[in-house]
Protein backbone atom coordinates (compact mmCIF):
# COMPACT_ATOMS: atom_id res chain seq x y z
CA UNK A 1 0.00 0.00 0.00
CA UNK A 2 1.30 3.46 -0.94
CA UNK A 3 1.84 5.45 2.26
CA UNK A 4 3.29 8.55 0.64
CA UNK A 5 1.64 11.84 1.53
CA UNK A 6 0.09 13.90 -1.26
CA UNK A 7 1.25 17.37 -2.32
CA UNK A 8 -0.59 19.76 -4.67
CA UNK A 9 0.61 23.08 -6.02
CA UNK A 10 0.46 25.19 -9.14
CA UNK A 11 1.35 28.52 -10.71
CA UNK A 12 -0.79 30.65 -13.04
CA UNK A 13 0.53 30.69 -16.64
CA UNK A 14 -0.27 34.39 -16.92
CA UNK A 15 3.29 35.44 -17.70
CA UNK A 16 6.90 34.29 -17.55
CA UNK A 17 8.03 32.23 -14.55
CA UNK A 18 10.30 34.30 -12.33
CA UNK A 19 13.34 33.59 -10.23
CA UNK A 20 11.01 33.99 -7.24
CA UNK A 21 8.77 31.20 -8.58
CA UNK A 22 11.81 28.96 -9.05
CA UNK A 23 13.61 29.58 -5.76
CA UNK A 24 10.47 29.95 -3.67
CA UNK A 25 8.51 27.06 -5.18
CA UNK A 26 9.69 24.91 -8.08
CA UNK A 27 13.22 24.20 -6.80
CA UNK A 28 11.70 22.91 -3.57
CA UNK A 29 9.13 20.83 -5.46
CA UNK A 30 11.90 18.89 -7.18
CA UNK A 31 13.29 17.80 -3.82
CA UNK A 32 9.87 16.46 -2.78
CA UNK A 33 9.42 14.11 -5.75
CA UNK A 34 10.89 10.99 -4.14
CA UNK A 35 9.18 11.45 -0.79
CA UNK A 36 5.64 12.45 -1.78
CA UNK A 37 2.99 11.86 -4.43
CA UNK A 38 3.09 15.24 -6.17
CA UNK A 39 0.49 16.95 -8.37
CA UNK A 40 1.66 20.15 -10.11
CA UNK A 41 -0.69 22.10 -12.34
CA UNK A 42 -0.69 25.01 -14.74
CA UNK A 43 -3.42 27.01 -12.98
CA UNK A 44 -4.94 28.44 -16.16
CA UNK A 45 -8.45 28.62 -14.70
CA UNK A 46 -7.15 30.98 -12.01
CA UNK A 47 -5.41 33.08 -14.66
CA UNK A 48 -8.65 34.23 -16.31
CA UNK A 49 -9.87 36.25 -13.31
CA UNK A 50 -7.82 38.90 -15.11
CA UNK A 51 -8.31 39.29 -18.88
CA UNK A 52 -5.79 37.24 -20.84
CA UNK A 53 -4.82 37.27 -24.49
CA UNK A 54 -5.90 33.76 -25.65
CA UNK A 55 -2.85 33.09 -27.83
CA UNK A 56 -0.51 34.32 -25.09
CA UNK A 57 -2.23 32.14 -22.48
CA UNK A 58 -1.85 29.02 -24.64
CA UNK A 59 1.81 29.85 -25.31
CA UNK A 60 2.74 30.58 -21.72
CA UNK A 61 0.95 27.42 -20.52
CA UNK A 62 3.16 25.28 -22.77
CA UNK A 63 6.23 27.30 -21.84
CA UNK A 64 5.47 26.74 -18.18
CA UNK A 65 5.23 22.97 -18.66
CA UNK A 66 8.59 22.98 -20.44
CA UNK A 67 10.12 25.09 -17.67
CA UNK A 68 8.70 22.83 -14.94
CA UNK A 69 10.44 19.87 -16.57
CA UNK A 70 13.63 21.84 -17.26
CA UNK A 71 13.75 22.79 -13.57
CA UNK A 72 13.89 19.09 -12.72
CA UNK A 73 10.28 18.01 -12.31
CA UNK A 74 10.28 14.51 -13.82
CA UNK A 75 6.88 13.69 -15.42
CA UNK A 76 7.45 10.04 -14.44
CA UNK A 77 7.69 11.00 -10.77
CA UNK A 78 5.19 13.88 -10.68
CA UNK A 79 1.73 14.40 -12.14
CA UNK A 80 2.14 17.49 -14.34
CA UNK A 81 -1.13 18.72 -15.82
CA UNK A 82 -3.18 21.67 -17.04
CA UNK A 83 -5.94 22.60 -14.60
CA UNK A 84 -8.65 23.25 -17.22
CA UNK A 85 -8.13 19.76 -18.68
CA UNK A 86 -9.48 18.21 -15.45
CA UNK A 87 -13.15 19.35 -15.33
CA UNK A 88 -13.58 18.00 -11.79
CA UNK A 89 -11.81 21.12 -10.48
CA UNK A 90 -14.59 23.39 -11.74
CA UNK A 91 -17.31 20.96 -10.64
CA UNK A 92 -16.04 20.68 -7.07
CA UNK A 93 -15.43 24.42 -6.98
CA UNK A 94 -19.16 25.08 -7.45
CA UNK A 95 -20.08 22.66 -4.67
CA UNK A 96 -17.53 24.17 -2.28
CA UNK A 97 -18.64 27.72 -3.10
CA UNK A 98 -21.98 26.74 -1.56
CA UNK A 99 -20.13 25.93 1.68
CA UNK A 100 -17.96 29.07 1.67
CA UNK A 101 -19.21 32.11 3.52
CA UNK A 102 -19.40 35.59 1.95
CA UNK A 103 -17.55 37.06 4.93
CA UNK A 104 -14.68 34.60 4.49
CA UNK A 105 -14.21 35.62 0.88
CA UNK A 106 -14.46 39.31 1.77
CA UNK A 107 -11.51 38.99 4.13
CA UNK A 108 -9.13 37.51 1.56
CA UNK A 109 -6.25 39.94 1.13
CA UNK A 110 -5.57 38.98 -2.50
CA UNK A 111 -9.11 39.95 -3.49
CA UNK A 112 -8.54 43.39 -2.02
CA UNK A 113 -5.18 43.74 -3.76
CA UNK A 114 -6.40 42.53 -7.15
CA UNK A 115 -9.55 44.64 -6.97
CA UNK A 116 -7.42 47.73 -6.44
CA UNK A 117 -5.21 46.84 -9.42
CA UNK A 118 -8.11 45.84 -11.72
CA UNK A 119 -10.82 48.34 -10.80
CA UNK A 120 -12.44 48.04 -14.24
CA UNK A 121 -12.82 44.24 -13.98
CA UNK A 122 -13.87 43.27 -10.44
CA UNK A 123 -15.64 40.09 -11.54
CA UNK A 124 -17.29 37.31 -9.53
CA UNK A 125 -14.40 34.93 -10.27
CA UNK A 126 -11.98 37.35 -8.66
CA UNK A 127 -14.09 37.16 -5.51
CA UNK A 128 -14.85 33.42 -5.44
CA UNK A 129 -11.53 32.03 -6.70
CA UNK A 130 -10.58 30.81 -3.16
CA UNK A 131 -13.34 28.20 -3.54
CA UNK A 132 -11.64 27.00 -6.73
CA UNK A 133 -8.31 26.99 -4.92
CA UNK A 134 -9.88 24.89 -2.16
CA UNK A 135 -11.22 22.50 -4.80
CA UNK A 136 -7.75 22.23 -6.37
CA UNK A 137 -6.34 21.08 -3.04
CA UNK A 138 -9.16 18.98 -1.64
CA UNK A 139 -9.96 17.07 -4.80
CA UNK A 140 -6.60 15.26 -4.53
CA UNK A 141 -6.94 14.81 -0.76
CA UNK A 142 -3.68 16.72 -0.44
CA UNK A 143 -1.83 16.49 2.86
CA UNK A 144 0.52 19.39 2.14
CA UNK A 145 0.43 22.53 0.00
CA UNK A 146 3.79 24.22 -0.72
CA UNK A 147 3.10 27.94 -0.36
CA UNK A 148 4.90 31.16 0.41
CA UNK A 149 4.12 32.59 3.83
CA UNK A 150 1.84 35.13 2.13
CA UNK A 151 -0.36 32.30 0.82
CA UNK A 152 -1.08 30.62 4.16
CA UNK A 153 -4.46 32.38 4.28
CA UNK A 154 -5.69 30.28 1.35
CA UNK A 155 -4.75 27.02 3.04
CA UNK A 156 -6.43 28.15 6.25
CA UNK A 157 -9.63 28.94 4.34
CA UNK A 158 -9.43 25.56 2.59
CA UNK A 159 -9.20 23.87 5.98
CA UNK A 160 -12.23 25.85 7.19
CA UNK A 161 -14.28 24.84 4.14
CA UNK A 162 -13.23 21.19 4.41
CA UNK A 163 -13.94 21.14 8.14
CA UNK A 164 -17.40 22.65 7.58
CA UNK A 165 -18.19 20.06 4.87
CA UNK A 166 -16.88 17.19 6.98
CA UNK A 167 -18.92 18.42 9.95
CA UNK A 168 -22.10 18.01 7.89
CA UNK A 169 -21.34 14.89 5.81
CA UNK A 170 -18.69 12.97 7.71
CA UNK A 171 -15.04 12.31 6.90
CA UNK A 172 -14.87 13.36 3.22
CA UNK A 173 -11.79 15.59 2.92
CA UNK A 174 -8.33 15.54 4.44
CA UNK A 175 -7.40 18.82 6.15
CA UNK A 176 -4.28 20.08 4.33
CA UNK A 177 -1.31 21.77 5.96
CA UNK A 178 0.83 24.56 4.46
CA UNK A 179 4.38 23.49 3.59
CA UNK A 180 6.77 26.46 3.81
CA UNK A 181 10.49 25.97 3.07
CA UNK A 182 12.87 27.68 5.51
CA UNK A 183 15.11 29.39 2.93
CA UNK A 184 13.98 31.14 -0.22
CA UNK A 185 10.32 30.94 0.74
CA UNK A 186 9.65 34.49 -0.35
CA UNK A 187 11.89 36.20 -2.89
CA UNK A 188 11.28 39.92 -3.03
CA UNK A 189 11.38 42.47 -5.85
CA UNK A 190 14.84 43.74 -6.80
CA UNK A 191 13.43 47.28 -7.03
CA UNK A 192 11.01 47.21 -4.10
CA UNK A 193 12.28 44.69 -1.54
CA UNK A 194 9.18 45.18 0.60
CA UNK A 195 7.06 43.50 -2.11
CA UNK A 196 7.18 39.95 -3.44
CA UNK A 197 8.94 39.46 -6.79
CA UNK A 198 6.24 39.54 -9.46
CA UNK A 199 6.12 38.76 -13.18
CA UNK A 200 4.34 42.12 -13.61
CA UNK A 201 7.68 43.85 -12.90
CA UNK A 202 9.44 42.69 -16.06
CA UNK A 203 9.57 46.22 -17.45
CA UNK A 204 10.86 47.82 -14.24
CA UNK A 205 13.79 45.50 -13.54
CA UNK A 206 12.18 44.25 -10.35
CA UNK A 207 12.15 40.62 -11.42
CA UNK A 208 14.35 38.09 -13.19
CA UNK A 209 12.65 35.48 -15.38
CA UNK A 210 13.85 31.93 -16.01
CA UNK A 211 14.32 32.50 -19.73
CA UNK A 212 16.16 35.83 -19.40
CA UNK A 213 19.51 36.20 -21.15
CA UNK A 214 22.63 36.31 -18.93
CA UNK A 215 23.31 39.97 -19.74
CA UNK A 216 19.76 40.92 -18.72
CA UNK A 217 20.11 39.01 -15.45
CA UNK A 218 23.39 40.74 -14.64
CA UNK A 219 21.89 44.15 -15.45
CA UNK A 220 18.93 43.51 -13.12
CA UNK A 221 21.18 42.62 -10.19
CA UNK A 222 23.55 45.52 -10.75
CA UNK A 223 20.54 47.85 -10.54
CA UNK A 224 19.04 46.10 -7.49
CA UNK A 225 18.06 48.37 -4.62
CA UNK A 226 20.27 48.14 -1.50
CA UNK A 227 20.88 50.92 1.08
CA UNK A 228 23.37 53.62 2.07
CA UNK A 229 25.34 51.26 4.30
CA UNK A 230 28.04 49.15 2.61
CA UNK A 231 28.03 46.06 4.79
CA UNK A 232 26.57 42.76 3.57
CA UNK A 233 24.51 41.84 6.62
CA UNK A 234 21.19 39.99 7.01
CA UNK A 235 18.56 42.23 8.59
CA UNK A 236 15.17 42.13 6.87
CA UNK A 237 13.81 45.13 8.76
CA UNK A 238 16.76 47.50 8.43
CA UNK A 239 18.33 46.15 5.20
CA UNK A 240 15.51 44.54 3.15
CA UNK A 241 17.25 44.90 -0.24
CA UNK A 242 20.55 43.39 0.90
CA UNK A 243 18.75 40.66 2.88
CA UNK A 244 16.76 39.73 -0.23
CA UNK A 245 19.95 39.48 -2.30
CA UNK A 246 21.54 37.36 0.43
CA UNK A 247 18.60 34.95 0.35
CA UNK A 248 18.85 34.69 -3.42
CA UNK A 249 22.61 34.12 -3.32
CA UNK A 250 22.33 31.55 -0.52
CA UNK A 251 19.87 29.41 -2.47
CA UNK A 252 21.56 29.89 -5.87
CA UNK A 253 25.06 29.15 -4.54
CA UNK A 254 23.98 26.40 -2.15
CA UNK A 255 25.16 28.25 0.96
CA UNK A 256 23.58 29.42 4.19
CA UNK A 257 22.82 33.08 4.88
CA UNK A 258 25.50 33.01 7.62
CA UNK A 259 28.10 31.69 5.15
CA UNK A 260 27.07 34.37 2.68
CA UNK A 261 27.56 37.05 5.33
CA UNK A 262 31.08 35.73 6.08
CA UNK A 263 32.00 35.43 2.37
CA UNK A 264 31.23 39.09 1.72
CA UNK A 265 32.39 40.63 4.97
CA UNK A 266 34.42 43.79 4.26
CA UNK A 267 33.50 43.63 0.55
CA UNK A 268 31.34 46.28 -1.08
CA UNK A 269 27.90 46.01 -2.64
CA UNK A 270 29.40 46.12 -6.14
CA UNK A 271 31.27 42.85 -5.62
CA UNK A 272 28.28 41.33 -3.87
CA UNK A 273 25.77 42.21 -6.62
CA UNK A 274 28.18 40.88 -9.26
CA UNK A 275 28.47 37.58 -7.37
CA UNK A 276 24.70 37.25 -6.92
CA UNK A 277 24.14 37.91 -10.63
CA UNK A 278 26.77 35.36 -11.67
CA UNK A 279 25.34 32.72 -9.30
CA UNK A 280 21.85 33.23 -10.73
CA UNK A 281 23.12 33.17 -14.35
CA UNK A 282 24.77 29.79 -13.75
CA UNK A 283 21.76 28.47 -11.83
CA UNK A 284 19.36 29.34 -14.66
CA UNK A 285 21.59 28.52 -17.65
CA UNK A 286 20.72 24.78 -17.82
CA UNK A 287 17.04 25.56 -17.16
CA UNK A 288 16.86 28.04 -20.04
CA UNK A 289 18.67 25.74 -22.46
CA UNK A 290 16.63 22.63 -21.60
CA UNK A 291 13.31 24.53 -21.71
CA UNK A 292 14.17 25.83 -25.19
CA UNK A 293 14.91 22.27 -26.32
CA UNK A 294 11.65 20.94 -24.90
CA UNK A 295 9.60 23.68 -26.54
CA UNK A 296 10.85 22.51 -29.91
CA UNK A 297 9.37 19.05 -29.17
CA UNK A 298 5.63 19.76 -29.15
CA UNK A 299 4.72 16.06 -29.39
CA UNK A 300 6.56 15.30 -26.17
CA UNK A 301 4.93 18.18 -24.30
CA UNK A 302 1.49 17.07 -25.50
CA UNK A 303 2.24 13.54 -24.23
CA UNK A 304 3.23 14.94 -20.83
CA UNK A 305 0.14 17.08 -20.28
CA UNK A 306 -2.27 14.51 -21.77
CA UNK A 307 -1.00 11.71 -19.55
CA UNK A 308 -0.85 14.12 -16.61
CA UNK A 309 -4.49 15.10 -17.06
CA UNK A 310 -5.52 11.43 -17.22
CA UNK A 311 -3.70 10.60 -13.99
CA UNK A 312 -5.04 13.71 -12.25
CA UNK A 313 -8.61 13.06 -13.43
CA UNK A 314 -8.51 9.48 -12.13
CA UNK A 315 -7.84 10.72 -8.59
CA UNK A 316 -10.02 13.84 -8.84
CA UNK A 317 -13.06 11.97 -10.11
CA UNK A 318 -12.95 9.53 -7.18
CA UNK A 319 -13.22 12.44 -4.76
CA UNK A 320 -15.91 14.15 -6.83
CA UNK A 321 -18.08 11.01 -6.94
CA UNK A 322 -17.84 10.73 -3.17
CA UNK A 323 -18.83 14.39 -2.73
CA UNK A 324 -21.77 14.09 -5.14
CA UNK A 325 -23.05 11.03 -3.30
CA UNK A 326 -22.77 12.77 0.08
CA UNK A 327 -24.72 15.88 -0.97
CA UNK A 328 -27.48 13.85 -2.65
CA UNK A 329 -26.81 14.14 -6.38
CA UNK A 330 -28.17 11.20 -8.39
CA UNK A 331 -25.22 9.20 -9.75
CA UNK A 332 -25.04 7.76 -13.27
Amino acid sequence: MDEKKIILSGIKPSGALTLGSYLGAIKNWVELSDTYNCYYMMADMHAITIRQDPAALRRTTLEQIAQYIACGLDPDKNVIFIQSQVPAHAELSWVLSCYTMFGELSRMTQFKDKSAKNADNINAGLFTYPALMAADILIYQADLVPVGDDQKQHVELTRDIAGRFNGIYGDVFKLPEPFIPKVGARIMSLQDPTSKMSKSEQDTGGCVCLMDKPEDIMRAFKRAVTDSDTRVRYDVKEKPGVSNLMQIYAVAAGKSVIETEKDFDCRGYGDFKQAVGEAVVELLRPVREEAARLLSDKAYLEKVYTEGAEKAAYTANKTLRKVYKKIGFVQK
